[in-house]
């Protein structure tokens, strides 16, 4: 075999080793939330715009190229709503973090208060995000003291994010559902 040859197969079963290894499988495959006939889950994919569809590549309606990046990520969007009203000192979606500036309603300017809120994972879920609040109180401009609390206020920010980002998933999945046009299915093979 010719050197040529050798580094072509060579090459060849390293993409499809990088292919291999970057498949997760199906995310969050649930047995119960699939039909095992092949031709019903079809179904079930293409209506919740999980699948491919000649008519939208051909037309140009397709969702190729239209990057909407952080606001595809329902979390992501729930959170930046929930603390809408506090400045932003740093926001990263690929580093999954999100982080206030000091806020202080103006009722006590020696107390401020500092969100941090990190994600865990993109799946809605309570596991998903990790909050920490830090208050700061002052006596004078340079006597500060910051701690971070845990309590009422952490849960009530994750119910809240968590319940918009519930909604903003089942409005996605209503907005993606188109009906499936197909042959009919056969349930009874």
């Amino acid at each position: 075999m010719s050197y040529l040859f050798k580094s072509r197969v060579t090459s060849i079963l390293l993409i499809l080793l990088v292919a291999l290894y970057s498949c997760k499988g199906i995310p969050g495959a649930d047995a119960r939330k699939y039909p095992p006939n092949p031709k019903e889950r079809v179904k079930k994919n293409l209506e919740e715009g999980r699948g491919f569809r000649l008519d939208n590549a051909i037309s140009g309606s397709g969702k190729g190229g239209d990057f909407m990046f952080a606001s595809a990520n329902e979390l992501w969007r729930a959170s930046l709503d929930t603390i809408d009203f506090m400045p932003l000192s740093s926001v990263n979606y690929s580093g999954g973090i999100i982080i206030t500036d000091w806020y202080s309603d103006g009722n006590n300017i020696n107390e401020s208060v500092k969100i941090s809120i990190r994600f865990l994972t993109n799946e809605v879920r309570t596991d998903a995000l990790d909050i920490k609040v830090f208050y700061k109180k002052c006596n004078q401009v340079s006597n500060c003291k910051i701690e971070n609390k845990t309590g009422s206020l952490v849960a009530e920010l994750k119910k809240e994010i968590l319940s918009k980002a519930a909604i903003y998933k089942k409005q996605n999945k209503d907005k993606n559902f188109k009906p499936y046009k197909g042959r009919a299915v056969d349930t009874t093979r």
